[in-house]
Parts: structure tokens; C-alpha cells; sequence
């Protein structure tokens, strides 16, 4: 049902529709469910429909409240949560950084130009992190207590917190408050974690002045082996490619913190808390263990068939958003290439890949470039998680900033609830359901 628009009134959105449910829901982007949401917060005003039936909605007060609002939200699509970003785009086998390719930036730029390029829209080349003296102290504090067994993802946890607590604004919601919040956590991460035994060491000064900036920092907490240039500069790719990869589980997880409007140390926690799942971040490191048995058995063959026999998914290959080589493999494959040590796991990589495309045509994926970068280079089987975890904190801060923008508690779902009917008469004590 629609009253018409007063004749002449060519305003956008200044009409004295009324707008059904239906309708409203409609200009909104939201489900029916939502616009009720609306009148019972008091965001919009009902009235009954004659004869009783739903009720209408004022047309202009539907605009105003669509722009206080915000972009609309996209309906879900093939039951995917879905709506914009502006962040990463995933198209043709390609995946672009700002409407540029990442891959390009990612060789022709370091890890915090990227990051600067995300948050921002800006380039800064040369641009260097810093971590401030007490929450660096507090992180390593933190980090130090924890029991020798202790992951890398768990030190990352515990050193974010630790931060946290060093940032009395970190409330502080702002733009430029998140920026500097950012620019401060990331270098914190990684100079919280522990040296590896036996690690070369650097004086401040000789660290300042070679590049890249953060890889070298990060390089010896994941490897005893000297760091070389042709190295350091896989190493500061794959931090470049891993920033961000649209709505992965871990950033879904952090966008989700961040409508809530936690701070942004609680955003990086939220995609910790997911990352370290075998499917996402960890995936790297059952590559990692299978490059070694190849390099130990001689071929791919045996290997290859083992996991084949015994029902389980080769590591490394495949990804649902890509047809052909994950671009960020690509990148990295051909990096390696100029590392000489790295020689032997790239063989076994290609291998790996050779020898499964006689059983189904997967194409290698990140989490396998990155096993050949840890293989190659002496690190443990849980860096190609560090290095994932470090990078894609600056990637869940840029989801951050967008959500900070939109409406508050916007990715609310509604549970289908499948449990008994009530009323069901209370327990007694050792009563189980059935």
C-alpha cells in the first residue's frame, strides 16, 4: 500500500510515502525481522495498516534513518554473509589492495607502506613502526611468563593483551587514535617474541639501517639462520600478501568485535582467537611438516599417497576463491626462486603439486609457499603462523576502521531454535535432556 508523493516534490526521499514492511525492508537492505528492531528501539515510527493488517512505515523517516546508517547492507547470497568493503577485492584469479594489485605492491613495496596503504588510502614508502617502551616492556613481561611449551600464537595473545593494558586510550575510537594504536601494537608483536637460540644479534643501529624494516626484526625471532637480502625479501612479500584476503574467518571474526565497538587491541585478539584453527592460519604448518617427509623420503609419490590412502587433504593446495595458483604463492614461488638454499623444498613443492594433479588438478596454494620459506630457512613448523598472524593484524584493523563506521551490532543473526518446546517442567537433579 503507497499514498502517493505530493505532484511537483522532486526531492530524493522527501515524500509522504507510507512504505509496507515489505517495502521498508527493501529500501533499508535489512529483513522484516530488522525494521521491527528499529520500532522497538524507537529508530522508526508504526502505524497500523487499515484494516488492520501489518503496519506502514513514514517514507521519509525510512530515508533519514537509512542515512544515519549508512551504506545499505546486501542481502545474503547463497546463504553467505555478505556486504561492502572497500578494503580487498578477489576477482579473476587476482586479488587487489585499494583497486590495486596486491601482488605488485607486495614486490614493490615493505610490509608497513602496505599496511599505511590500507588504513589509509595514502602510500608512505619508507614508513617504519615503532614500539613504545612500556607496552613493549609489558608484552615481553607477559610473554616471559609463559611456559616454555608455549606457542607462537598463544605469546601473540598473551603480548597483545599485555599492550592493551599499557594504552590507557585505547577506548579511544577515532580514527587517528586506531592509527597510532596500530602503528604501535604491530612492532610490539614482534619484538615481544623470544630471540631464536642461537639468533645472530644486531645492535638497534645496524637494525635501523638496513631494510626491510619489520621483516628484519621479525626474521630472527623465527629462525637461528643469518639473514640475507634475497631471504629478507621473501620474508617481507609474504608479510605484504597476507595483510588481507577479504572476509577470511579470522577477519569476519575481528569485523564482528569491532561492531561491537571493542577496542582495536580486543579486534586483533577476536582474529587470534580464529586464526589459530588448522583451516586458516595454522594450515602452513602441515605443509611444513610434509615438505620435510618428502626431503626425507626423496619423493612426492609416497607422501602424496599416504594422505590420499588415508582420506586426508593434501596441505597446501587448493582454495575455494581461486581456479587457477593462489596469486600470493605465485608471487612467492618465483622469490624463492633467487634463493639458493631454497632450492630443495621448492622441488619438493612442485612435486607435491605434480604428483596430486595425477589424482585431482589442484594448484598450490600460500600456505605451501610458505612452507617451502620455513623448510628452506631452519625455522619451526609454526612460523608460517607467525608470519600470517604479524601480517594480518594490520588487515583486521582496516576492517576495523570500516566497521567502526557503520551501525553498531549490524551483524546480529537470528538463531533457529531447534530444542524442545516449552514449557517443559523443570529438572530435577541428574536430569539430562533426551
Amino acid at each position: 500500500m503507497k499514498d502517493q508523493a505530493a505532484p511537483g516534490d522532486g526531492s530524493a526521499g522527501a515524500t509522504t510515502d507510507r512504505l509496507t514492511t515489505r517495502e521498508t525492508a527493501e529500501r533499508l537492505g535489512v529483513k522484516p525481522e530488522t525494521v521491527y528492531a528499529y520500532v522497538s528501539r524507537g529508530q522508526l515510527s508504526s502505524r497500523r495498516a487499515p484494516g488492520g493488517r501489518g503496519s506502514t512505515f513514514d517514507a521519509a523517516e525510512v530515508d533519514a534513518l537509512l542515512r544515519r546508517t549508512g551504506r545499505r547492507e546486501p542481502s545474503p547470497v547463497n546463504g553467505d554473509l555478505v556486504f561492502r568493503t572497500g578494503i580487498t577485492l578477489i576477482e579473476g584469479d587476482r586479488y587487489y589492495f585499494r583497486g590495486v594489485d596486491a601482488t605488485e605492491l607486495a614486490t614493490h613495496y615493505a610490509y608497513e607502506a602496505i599496511a599505511e596503504w590500507l588504513w589509509t588510502g595514502e602510500l608512505r614508502p619508507g614508513t617504519r613502526f615503532t614500539a613504545p617502551a612500556e607496552a613493549l616492556a609489558a608484552a615481553r613481561r607477559a610473554v616471559g611468563a609463559l611456559p616454555a611449551h608455549s606457542g607462537s600464537t598463544d605469546r601473540l595473545r598473551v603480548a597483545v593483551v599485555a599492550a592493551a593494558t599499557a594504552d590507557p586510550l585505547r577506548f579511544d575510537l577515532s580514527p587517528q587514535a586506531v592509527l597510532g594504536s596500530a602503528r604501535s601494537l604491530i612492532p610490539t608483536l614482534v619484538d615481544a617474541l623470544p630471540t631464536s637460540a642461537g639468533a645472530p644479534t644486531t645492535t638497534r643501529h645496524e637494525a635501523a639501517s638496513q631494510t626491510p624494516g619489520l621483516a628484519r626484526r621479525l626474521w630472527p625471532k623465527l629462525t637461528a639462520h643469518p639473514a640475507d637480502a634475497a631471504s629478507l625479501t621473501v620474508l617481507d612479500a609474504a608479510l605484504g600478501l597476507l595483510i588481507d584476503h577479504d572476509l577470511a574467518a579470522s577477519t569476519l571474526a575481528a569485523r564482528v568485535a569491532a561492531s561491537a565497538h571493542a577496542h582495536p587491541y580486543a579486534v586483533v585478539s577476536a582474529g587470534l582467537g580464529v586464526l589459530e584453527g588448522p583451516l586458516h592460519g595454522a594450515a602452513s604448518g602441515l605443509a611444513h611438516r610434509m615438505l620435510v617427509e618428502v626431503l626425507e623420503r626423496g619423493s612426492a609419490a609416497p607422501v602424496v599417497a599416504d594422505h590420499l590412502r588415508t582420506g586426508r587433504r593434501v596441505p597446501g593446495l587448493g582454495h575455494r576463491l581461486y581456479t587457477a595458483e593462489d596469486p600470493r604463492a605465485r608471487t612467492l614461488f618465483a622469490l624463492l626462486a633467487q634463493v639458493p638454499q631454497a632450492a630443495p623444498a621448492l622441488a619438493a613443492a612442485r612435486d607435491v603439486v605434480t604428483t596430486t594433479a595425477r589424482h585431482t588438478p589442484l594448484h598450490a596454494n600460500v600456505d605451501l609457499a610458505l612452507a617451502v620459506l620455513s623448510v628452506s630457512s631452519g625455522m619451526s613448523v609454526e612460523a608460517g603462523e607467525t608470519v600470517f598472524a604479524v601480517s594480518r593484524t594490520a588487515g583486521w584493523i582496516a576492517h576495523a576502521l570500516e566497521e567502526y563506521g557503520e551501525r553498531p551490532l549490524r551483524m546480529r543473526p537470528s538463531g533457529q531454535y531447534s530444542g524442545p518446546r516449552p514449557p517443559q517442567p523443570l529438572p530435577g537433579p541428574g536430569s539430562a535432556t533426551a
